[in-house]
């Protein structure tokens, strides 16, 4: 029985997505509205050696679209990770929407035994299409969502958990 992958990621990363832009306009209009530098949002870290908010949403953005190349065998469109300011965020969060909306199901489905190669600079990860989504793809976009979300939370947004799940 083939697994429905199209249905496992596309739906979760465009709720994650709708859920990131809105926590991140609700983070801008609290800056603003509260008289913080919108620096100190974008710029956050809860540890000095972690990536700050900017390559948080930068961080989601490629691991979903990366995804979706991987399963669709297609190229993903490259991203410079220049963004420094939340309509620049914006942006790549729409631009990423659209591509993972321009993929057809049907370049996805049928692909849960297919071998998905993940490179990193000192080695390579390989996956099924169904373990690759299961243990590698969710579990870093859920990951880095949760950062920027935990990041806006720590500088004091007041942003809580149906923000995070997207209004459910």
């Amino acid at each position: 029985m083939a697994t429905e992958l199209y249905d496992i990621t596309v739906p979760a990363f465009l709720r994650g997505f709708a859920a990131m832009a809105a926590f991140l306009e609700k983070g801008r209009n609290w800056a603003d509205e509260n008289d913080v530098p919108r620096e100190a949002l974008l710029d956050a870290r809860i540890f000095e050696d972690m990536a700050p908010l900017t390559s948080q949403i930068q961080r989601v953005s490629d691991g979903a679209k990366l995804a979706i190349a991987r399963l669709a065998r297609i190229e993903a469109p490259v991203m410079p990770d220049t963004e420094a300011s939340f309509d620049e965020l914006q942006a790549r969060i729409a631009a990423t929407v659209d591509f993972i909306k321009s993929v057809p199901r049907e370049k996805i489905d049928g692909r849960e035994n297919a071998e998905i190669v993940v490179k990193l600079p000192n080695n390579e990860l390989r996956f099924t299409g169904r373990g690759y989504v299961r243990d590698f793809a969710l579990p870093n976009f859920y990951f880095h969502i949760t950062t920027a979300y935990a990041l806006l939370r720590m500088r004091g947004v007041p942003v809580g958990k149906r923000d995070y799940l997207g209004g459910i």
